[in-house]
């Protein structure tokens, strides 16, 4: 199921396959500053994008256990939420790419929250 209305997907299928420069501005192993979560991965967001929220697209980098500021990547997949039109791309390098399963894992911290499909 895919939410057809989407602004947030429509966005973000702009950028699948292309690389891109993300900036970090919640690193791996830092506490997200409202809820009490701590980030498994980089996270982050693509400079001057504008998602429906009103803020820049987000992005997760996987791939590192280093916390990271700023990085180059490409688009492997998109984080479709069902339930929020906020889709969130997901990051990697050059040489990387993961199935489903290997990315759903790694997002979980947060994405379980949200009703959510990976679109590659």
């Amino acid at each position: 199921m895919t939410n057809n209305n989407s602004r947030s997907l429509e966005i973000a299928k702009q950028f699948l396959g292309k690389e891109i420069e993300i900036i970090i501005d919640r690193p791996i192993g830092s506490k997200h500053p409202k809820y009490d979560f701590i980030y498994e991965v980089n996270y982050g967001y693509v400079p001057n994008t504008k998602a429906p929220d009103g803020d820049e697209l987000d992005a997760y980098y996987l791939g590192t256990n280093e916390p990271l500021e700023k990085v180059k990547g490409f688009v492997r997949a998109i984080v479709h939420r069902l339930d929020d039109d906020d889709d969130k791309l997901v990051v990697m390098p050059k040489d990387l790419d993961m199935s489903y399963e290997e990315i759903e894992k790694q997002i979980l911290f947060q994405e379980k929250w949200f009703k959510s499909k990976i679109i590659k």
